[in-house]
């Protein structure tokens, strides 16, 4: 893995960060996050900024660049990725270490006095902006707002943002149609007193729509906004996505009297600011609901003493499952069952002539699966990994590392698909000869974790991470 050399950009860069072409006073660092607009937990090229700047392509990390200074945070997960991707330029800073300094101190620790610290608001949510913005305040400096996209006037071949054409989900699949959709979440506006909710993670926009799109590898999302009224719904997209069914799906060109009509307005995608300004001037003295994970961008646009700033109703009402969709799922779990079976039977056959590498067979899983009805994509890249391979993190397999499945390595498949009825991940690790001792040991240690945690009982209100103990102890077994 060759690291990328970053000195003409981190250069150019340094030279934006100054040029009042591009700010109106000079920056003394600037922040590039990992995510969109959007807070996606997968981008796309396009938005792939922090990954072109530094070289590092781990899903997770924040690099910020200073007048002297690079550095990257990420966690435990990509430290070797990183330390092999970066150049001599960036320093790696370990998260979760206990010598690593947090970016807010970090930034206390090298900025000069009075430094002005940038980043594109529409990549940081505004709960991180306020402690970030507090945190520097309190320090004698300033959390600033960019105007542009630094890394975008620096990125010469950037990709264009896609822009897919998009499927209709019918009720067959949903179990709801979008206008019922629409009335509970105004509902849940009235109980709130807000006038408007803003709409801007895109798994959310399109489930309130029905509709599925392609803009994000392996993910069924399109780019776009959704803003509620009392009266009104907005939804902000490249109209060339909205074919004959899809305009028809969403009522455009139907007549008011039309049974269940409820008129839904579009905008360009890049006129969301605009229009949250003029709610603004049109709610009164009722509130504007955004998410507490929207960004800071759209944030900010709205007066404190009128937003409403908590978690975005349609994410729960998403999560919450109705008979068609508990269906839906249970038979694209059933549909995938069918492919993976397929797949490991036909590798008990093939894996002993010791032609297959991790490559092949990962593409002969993809064919199973798309044999199967209402396949659409699969839903991440295929973790086919043998032996070592299959300890890495996100491993992915390519040409230059692809091992050979053997009868003498444990063979991980970490795999899923979108279907039209419902999204898989499923990961198996299996032995096509006889394990050692020591790997029947680590399976079995494996194993005895999920049968802790699918057997425990959670208190009300527990995280996740606080069972990380729990279901870890019999990997602590025997000084282990």
């Amino acid at each position: 893995m060759t690291a990328k050399n970053t000195t003409v950009l981190l250069q150019r860069l340094r030279a934006a960060m100054k040029n009042n072409q591009y700010v109106c006073e000079k920056l003394n660092a600037y922040i590039i996050p990992s995510g969109d607009a959007h807070h996606s937990e997968y981008i796309a090229p396009c938005d792939m900024r922090r990954a072109f700047i530094s070289g590092f392509t781990g899903s997770a990390g924040t690099a910020i660049v200073t007048e002297i200074h690079a550095a990257m945070w990420t966690d435990g997960r990509y430290f070797l990725q990183a330390d092999q991707q970066m150049d001599r330029n960036w320093t790696l800073m370990k998260m979760g270490m206990s010598k690593t300094l947090s970016q807010e101190d970090w930034l206390v620790k090298v900025l000069p006095e009075g430094a002005r610290v940038g980043v594109d608001p529409f990549l940081m949510s505004i709960e991180e902006w306020k402690r970030l913005s507090s945190k520097l305040e309190s320090s004698g400096h300033k959390l600033v707002a960019a105007d542009q996209n630094l890394i975008d006037l620096v990125w010469d071949d950037r990709p264009e943002p896609p822009s897919n054409p998009l499927m209709v989900l019918s009720t067959k699949y949903t179990g709801c149609p979008w206008q019922d959709k629409v009335r509970q979440a105004r509902d849940q506006m009235k109980e709130k007193g807000a006038a408007v909710l803003v709409v801007t993670a895109l798994d959310e926009v399109a489930w309130l729509f029905n509709l599925r799109g392609s803009d994000i590898d392996f993910n069924p999302v399109f780019f776009s906004y959704a803003v509620i009224g009392k009266e009104y719904v907005k939804l902000f997209i490249d109209e060339s996505k909205l074919d004959n069914a899809v305009r028809a799906h969403l009522m455009l060109d139907a007549d008011k009297n039309t049974e269940d009509y409820m008129k839904v307005e579009i905008h360009p995608y890049d006129d969301i600011i605009a229009q949250l300004k003029v709610a603004c001037q049109e709610v009164g003295k009722e509130k504007i609901w955004l998410s507490d994970r929207g960004s800071a961008a759209l944030c900010n646009v709205v007066p404190d003493n009128m937003r409403l700033t908590q978690q975005s109703p349609l994410c729960l009402n998403k999560a919450k499952k109705n008979d068609t969709e508990i269906k839906c799922m249970r038979r694209a779990h059933v549909k995938d069952a069918v492919a993976l079976c397929e797949y490991f039977a036909w590798l008990e056959k093939e894996v002993p002539k010791g032609e297959l590498n991790e490559v092949t067979a990962a593409d002969r899983l993809e064919q199973f699966r798309r044999e199967q009805e209402d396949f659409v994509s699969l839903s991440f890249d295929t973790i086919s990994g043998v032996g070592s391979n299959g300890a890495v993190i996100h491993y992915r397999p390519s040409k230059e590392t692809a091992k050979t499945l053997t009868t003498q390595e444990l063979y991980l498949c970490d795999s899923g698909a979108q279907y039209r009825d419902g999204t898989t991940d499923v990961t198996r690790t299996v032995h096509f000869g006889t394990p050692s001792k020591h790997e029947k040991e680590c399976f079995t240690r494996v194993l005895k974790g999920h049968i802790g945690l699918s057997s425990a009982v959670f208190p009300n209100g527990i995280k996740g991470e606080d069972w990380k103990l729990h279901i870890r102890l019999s990997y602590y077994d025997n000084s282990h």
